[in-house]
């Protein structure tokens, strides 16, 4: 099973577009929006091609495999919008034997773990600055932002496949690889 995340669109369609051409382009079978999929909020620039309809338009289309949490930036107006659940602030998914908890990052992170277990990953977004670290045995990763970006981090999104996490720029370059 192939995973892209996703994290952060902040309402940009240039970026839900990119998105999508990747998730084609990588062959996944699920999309993880990792959360702020419509909304720029008050400290955020606007990001390019500001449209959070044309957003909800272009990841409903995409519904059946979209697995989504919360972000801070995130409310139940927004969940008006799509055809899938956005509401809830984690989710967990099981993958060869070790567990991947999705979060946003406001509320868990790496300074507030949620209960797992060596060989898990914790993989979240928010603060849009890209970070990977182990930490006693559990893998720790930010995927920064496709959208607004941080600290001259790239646009990114992340795939993963058969054991190995791969976060890239929005044209497919790698910038980490990650083996579980």
């Amino acid at each position: 099973m192939r995973i892209l995340f996703v994290t952060d669109i902040h309402g940009s369609s240039y970026f839900a577009k990119k998105a999508l051409e990747a998730f084609e382009k990588e062959e996944a079978n699920f999309i993880a929006l990792l959360g702020d999929e419509l909304y720029h909020g008050p400290r955020n620039p606007l990001p390019r091609e500001y449209n959070p309809a044309e957003v909800a338009e272009l990841l409903n289309k995409y519904a059946d495999r979209i697995i989504a949490v919360k972000g801070n930036c995130d409310s139940e107006v927004d969940q008006m919008m799509f055809n899938f659940p956005i509401m809830s602030s984690h989710s967990t998914i099981l993958y060869n034997e070790r567990r991947l908890f999705l979060t946003h990052g406001h509320i868990y992170n790496e300074n507030k773990m949620p209960v797992l277990n060596p060989g898990d990953v914790l993989i979240y977004g928010h603060t849009h600055i890209n970070k990977t670290e182990k930490k006693e045995g559990i893998f720790i990763i930010n995927l920064a932002s496709i959208a607004l970006p941080k600290n001259d981090n790239p646009n990114c999104y992340a795939v993963l496949d058969n054991d190995v996490f791969r976060i890239k720029d929005v044209n497919g370059g790698i910038i980490k690889e990650i083996h579980f």
